[in-house]
């Protein structure tokens, strides 16, 4: 920039998201299924979420974002509220505005929490592959698991011996200590 100095310009720049997402992209039908589930869940979200109180992230946005985490294999609440600063297709999948601010990934991980306790989320899961097996969107030919994404959603420690023995207290009962070097485990051994 010559002559001029370096401050921040703001450029006004007009997106329609319809058009910057491939008409053949495969969210597009995932999209339209999961909104179908979510209009069938709403009774369900207004008996959970209070009127009064501090504003929350939307049940719909929790749960779509849950969706694209599955799908895109991203390892955690931190990781995908980071890409939602920049991932356009993210932003477009949850309806969020282009200008509108990424959530706070703890306030993420806390009410997502609570969709689990009301068991809303296994309702909103079965609902979407229900309607794709409907509409015969679904393949017994392939499956492919990130073997780390199940590592990290179901570490080594949560594994206990099948016949239990006299244990000590856990340090952290939410995070216990666990030394399990030099132990093999296998599922005859462990679960």
């Amino acid at each position: 920039m010559r002559g001029e100095d370096k401050r921040q310009r703001a450029m006004l720049v007009v997106i329609n998201p319809e058009q910057r997402i491939p008409q053949d992209h495969p969210l597009r039908r995932i999209k339209t299924l999961a909104d179908a589930a979510l209009k069938e869940l709403s009774p369900v979200f207004d008996a959970m979420y209070s009127a009064v109180g501090r504003p929350s992230i939307p049940p719909e946005r929790l749960l779509k974002g849950s969706l694209l985490m599955a799908l895109h294999t991203v390892r955690s609440e931190r990781l995908f509220c980071e890409q939602l600063d920049y991932n356009f297709l993210f932003r477009w999948f949850l309806d969020l505005e282009a200008d509108e601010t990424s959530f706070d990934h703890s306030t993420f991980s806390r009410n997502r929490a609570r969709l689990l306790e009301h068991a809303v989320a296994d309702e909103f899961f079965r609902a979407v592959v229900g309607q794709a097996r409907g509409l015969d969107l679904l393949s017994d030919e392939h499956f492919t698991v990130d073997g780390t994404l199940v590592e990290a959603w179901a570490s080594l420690k949560s594994f206990k011996r099948k016949t239990a023995g006299p244990s000590d207290p856990p340090d952290d009962p939410g995070n216990p200590t666990v030394n399990f070097h030099g132990e093999r485990r296998n599922n005859a051994t462990h679960q």
